[in-house]
């Protein structure tokens, strides 16, 4: 925004200083021109021999007091006015230079250098708890820029495979007439179904981020019951038991939304679960201010630092093979998007017999609060 130039506030702080001063300073003298006043006689009368003059009569005291007076109350007024100034800058500059480390650290990151840190040193005050939550947006914002430049150059890398693979199979029906069309049109047929489906989730995940949803109660017990009962052939192919338990957990939220989150978590967990007599346990619960939803299965064994990845984009826990049911890398950041939309919270644990537990808590609300 453009602005008109104004005048300093290190300029208005020492004139405030010195205004004040001049002020404090003109009631100091006030206050001794009246108690003169009130204790000095108007005229006084001197007897001869008493002040060792032979003069003698009745002389004005107040009106020489006030000649006398007059013009060293001005002197001491412009000494004031001269260490007001003065004094005022000095001081005033003191105050507001840890603003002016602030301000060049501002105008490094407009500038696009997220690295810089203000960390000014002292005691916590005003201006070192602005210093010290500046610094704070700086390393989230530094993160989130390099999480975002991770997400697009992966997000290229997906979507250029699909498009490699197509352009591979045409070049070979274009070269190779007698190839198997049927073949062709299948492998071609998975290719691009598999582009929409990474295509349809960065869409999926960009509205999550903005949070332009309408907030309505929903029930994560019924989205249960929908995502397992969508979800079971794919479970009866894999060899995996879905078991399904808990209470009604009243939240507020998109509806959609929240589906895709739990589709995304019983989805992950019946891919990634073992070659056969794996087991799903899904169940929600209420606790004083939350609705918890816990997604657990059955699979191979996952370190602790591993665990912690899985959220990122395009990050799986086993070897990156596509298979028909892999999905394209984004599941459980979706799960993270959405969660963190409905301003709920995320927790991964490796089971100690091996597979995961992931469980959502999202703010709860009464069930007469319904509509």
């Amino acid at each position: 925004m453009d602005r008109a130039p104004g005048v300093s506030v290190r300029l208005k702080l020492t004139l405030s200083y010195t205004g004040f001063l001049m002020i404090a300073g003109a009631l100091l003298l006030a206050a001794v021109w009246v108690f003169l006043l009130r204790y000095v006689p108007e005229r006084a009368l001197i007897v001869p021999g008493s002040t060792g003059t032979p003069t003698h009569g009745v002389f004005p005291i107040r009106s020489n007091l006030l000649r006398v007076f007059a013009p060293r109350a001005a002197a001491v007024l412009a000494f004031l006015l001269v260490l007001g100034l003065v004094g005022g800058w000095i001081l005033a500059g003191r105050i507001l230079a840890p603003l002016t480390r602030i301000t060049d650290a501002t105008r490094m990151a407009t500038n696009g250098s997220l690295s810089h840190r203000i960390r000014l040193p002292g005691r916590k005050d005003e201006f070192r708890e602005l210093a010290d939550a500046f610094d704070t947006m700086l390393a989230r914002l530094e993160a989130h820029v390099a999480e975002q430049r991770r997400f697009a150059a992966n997000a290229s890398h997906e979507l250029r495979t699909p498009l490699a693979i197509s352009k591979t199979l045409l070049d070979v029906a274009r070269t190779d007439p007698n190839h198997d069309t049927g073949e062709l049109i299948d492998r071609l047929h998975a290719v691009n179904t598999r582009a929409i489906n990474l295509t349809e989730a960065l869409l999926l995940l960009s509205h999550a981020n903005e949070r332009s949803f309408t907030r309505e109660p929903v029930d994560l017990s019924l989205l249960v019951e929908e995502a397992t009962e969508t979800l079971l052939p794919l479970a009866e192919k894999h060899g995996v038991t879905i078991e399904t338990s808990g209470d009604i957990t009243p939240t507020t939220g998109s509806q959609a939304l929240l589906l895709q989150l739990t589709t995304n978590l019983v989805h992950n967990a019946i891919v990634h679960n073992l070659p056969e007599q794996g087991t799903v346990w899904v169940t929600t619960s209420v606790r004083p201010r939350t609705v918890v939803l816990t997604v657990e299965n059955t699979g191979e064994k996952l370190a602790p630092e591993l665990a912690s990845t899985l959220t990122e984009p395009f990050q799986r826990g086993s070897e990156r093979i596509h298979t028909d049911h892999a999905g394209v890398g984004l599941g459980l950041a979706i799960v993270k998007t959405i969660t963190h939309a409905h301003d709920g919270t995320l927790t991964l644990t490796p089971r100690s017999a091996g597979g995961i537990r992931i469980t959502v808590e999202l703010p709860a609300i009464s069930p007469h609060t319904e509509r």
